[in-house]
């Protein structure tokens, strides 16, 4: 299993940066930046790869719905040919209260909509001309061209059965926020392997990311957790997947506890499937952030 550090969108792309070129001197494979509401994640890689060179750059995730396909694939080779092709997109549906409720998109068909995205994202990273009419899409004789840089390998956010399937049919893998070991076990990796499988694909990556801290205040450190991310928790797509798992909220997955019990909760997401570790760190005031470091750089 890869590890690599998950970092937010909050502060400037100076912020990023410094983040990112500390990422690569502990020798960590790989940084995944969210796309929120700070920076633009992708611009924000495009500067830090300017700054690096050899660290994996991802987004976990950019949301689909605000930005053409056209648009994203130009952005993401851009990107790509800042940064000598070191780019993973990973890409997703955000959620509905933020994307129907708050941006006025129409989320009656999320399956459509990754699947005609995909269908004209593909393409258009690989700098085909692409001819496609769909229900949410039509792209007519277009094509882009940036000499030098090869298409990304393309994530989804893929949580349900039936988006899980579309992945592995259409893209390399996916990004999974709060899937824990059993959840990923026992429905995440082996769906999306059996469709990669029958479509012909390579095995797909399965990146995932939790918050984690070592620490021997446990309790305390769990509770905090607890309280930050209350939100995702109710969340209906995190909701089905945390009790799938038999999670009361986001704190129950975390990897919070001394070295030993860390260092037990990796392995139980290397043994579920999980390909690639993006660690959250959730460092409170007065923990000591070198002791999470120094396990995750164990695994190196």
């Amino acid at each position: 299993m890869r590890i690599g550090i998950m970092l937010l969108s909050g502060g400037t792309p100076a912020d990023i940066t410094q983040q990112v070129v500390e990422a690569e001197g502990h020798g960590f494979d790989s940084v995944w930046l969210a796309n929120i509401r700070g920076v633009d994640a992708l611009t924000a890689l495009a500067v830090a790869g300017t700054q690096t060179q050899r660290i994996e750059l991802g987004t976990f995730v950019v949301p689909t719905y605000p930005r053409h396909p056209t648009s994203l694939a130009q952005q993401a080779l851009t990107v790509q040919s800042a940064t000598g092709n070191r780019l993973t997109l990973g890409i997703g549906l955000s959620h509905r209260v933020t994307m129907e409720q708050q941006l006025g998109f129409d989320w009656d068909h999320p399956i459509r909509h990754m699947r005609e995205y995909l269908a004209t994202l593909t393409p258009l990273l690989a700098q085909e001309t692409v001819q496609f009419e769909g229900d949410e899409y039509t792209v007519r004789g277009y094509q882009l061209t940036l000499a030098g840089a090869e298409p990304p390998p393309v994530l989804v956010a893929a949580l349900g059965p039936q988006m899980l399937k579309l992945t592995g049919r259409m893209a390399d893998g996916t990004a999974i926020w709060l899937g824990g070991p059993r959840y990923i076990a026992e429905t995440a990796a082996p769906t999306i392997q059996a469709a990669a499988a029958d479509a012909g694909r390579p095995a797909p990556r399965i990146v995932a990311g939790l918050p984690i801290c070592v620490t021997d205040n446990t309790d305390a450190v769990r509770e905090r957790v607890a309280q930050v991310y209350v939100r995702y928790g109710e969340l209906p797509s995190y909701r089905a997947i945390l009790d799938r798992e038999g999670a009361t909220g986001p704190a129950d997955i975390s990897l919070i506890g001394d070295e030993a019990t860390v260092r037990a909760g990796l392995t139980a997401m290397a043994d579920a499937g999980v390909t690639d570790f993006a660690a959250s760190l959730f460092i409170p005031r007065n923990e000591d952030r070198e002791r999470t470091l120094a396990v995750l750089r164990d695994l190196q």
